[in-house]
C-alpha cells in the first residue's frame, strides 16, 4: 500500500481546518484515513500547527512520504 501524510480539510465555508492524517494516496482528500497525526489551523492569529512529530518519524521511518505543504509544516514545528 502506498500511503502519504497529508493535510484533510475541515470546517466550514472561508474558515478551513485542516488534520493531518496518515492516508492511502489512492483515496480522495477527505476519505478514510489510517492515524490522524496532528492539526493545522490557519485562521488563528498566530496559526495554530500541533504535530505528533514521533508518530510523524515513526510513519516516515516506514518509508511513507509527507506532502510539499505537511513537509512545511512538520520544519515550522520542528523549528
Amino acid at each position: 500500500m502506498a500511503a502519504v501524510i497529508r493535510l484533510q480539510r475541515g470546517g466550514r465555508k472561508k474558515r478551513p481546518f485542516y488534520a493531518v492524517v496518515v492516508m492511502d494516496e489512492r483515496k480522495r482528500r477527505d476519505g478514510a484515513f489510517i492515524e490522524k497525526v496532528g492539526y493545522y489551523d490557519p485562521c488563528k492569529e498566530p496559526e495554530v500547527i500541533e504535530l505528533d512529530l514521533e508518530s510523524i518519524k515513526a510513519w516516515t521511518d516506514k518509508g511513507v512520504q509527507p506532502s510539499d505543504r505537511v513537509a512545511s509544516l512538520i520544519a515550522k514545528a520542528s523549528a
